[in-house]
């Protein structure tokens, strides 16, 4: 317990510190993103792990954003970590620490549980915990929250944020050049998407079978992250 407590305040005391430059050939440090690498749009999200509204975000709207525009090859998402405080520091390492086919399972977990891990008692016990469930020994992440490499990173990344988009609260999102602030309704999403698929360079696209309802797709595509997580507790 004492180690985790002069943990956090290291983590503290390292959030800080003005952020170095961001490391290239760090595995923990590259983008993360998931869609076609080649959509028309760019959905570009700055969030928070403890943050509220993020979770708000991640649970309602990003599912239904999925379903009509990431897996239609229109959009690609791009995930960007903006801690707002040294637990979202820590969660936001611990996730760039998990096996990378795992990152976006974890992430969602992470926020669709934020109420009961961060809200704890012991929320980096909890952590713990949860990270044991996606393959993250504790002593693997004990060697993950004392990257320096991968915080620093972390940092910097924010702090570019912070300068060259204006970013100070979360979540932020940047639609091809729109920004958008807090956990707006999916229809105010929907709107800046289609303005920008709109007036975006057309782009060939393979034939897509005939998809469901948006509404069937996404809760097909969250009722299989809770089913994944349920099952992680009962082991």
């Amino acid at each position: 317990m004492r180690h985790w407590i002069r943990l956090a305040g290291l983590l503290l005391l390292a959030a800080s510190v003005a952020a170095g430059p961001a490391a290239a050939d760090n595995p923990r440090t590259t983008e993360r993103a998931f869609g076609d690498p080649d959509a028309p749009v760019t959905l570009t999200e700055f969030s928070s792990l403890t943050c509220p509204h993020c979770a708000t975000f991640h649970v309602e709207t990003l599912p239904r954003i999925k379903a009509e525009y990431v897996d239609t090859g229109k959009v690609r998402v791009v995930y960007h970590d903006f801690p707002l405080d040294p637990l979202a520091l820590a969660a936001a390492m611990t996730a760039r620490c998990v096996a990378p086919e795992r990152y976006f399972g974890f992430l969602e977990t992470l926020y669709a549980s934020q109420a009961q891990w961060a809200r704890s008692q012991d929320p980096l016990r909890e952590l713990e915990q949860l990270a044991r469930l996606a393959g993250l020994s504790p002593s693997a992440l004990r060697d993950c929250l004392n990257d320096q490499e991968l915080l620093t990173s972390i940092r910097s990344r924010q702090a570019e944020a912070e300068r060259q988009h204006g970013i100070t609260s979360t979540p932020s999102f940047i639609v091809n050049g729109e920004k958008i602030i807090g956990a707006q309704p999916f229809e105010r999403f929907q709107s800046a998407i289609d303005q920008a698929l709109a007036t975006a360079p057309a782009v060939d696209q393979p034939e897509q079978p005939e998809p469901a309802a948006s509404t069937d797709a996404a809760a097909t595509w969250w009722s299989g992250l809770k089913a994944w997580w349920q099952a992680a507790l009962a082991r």
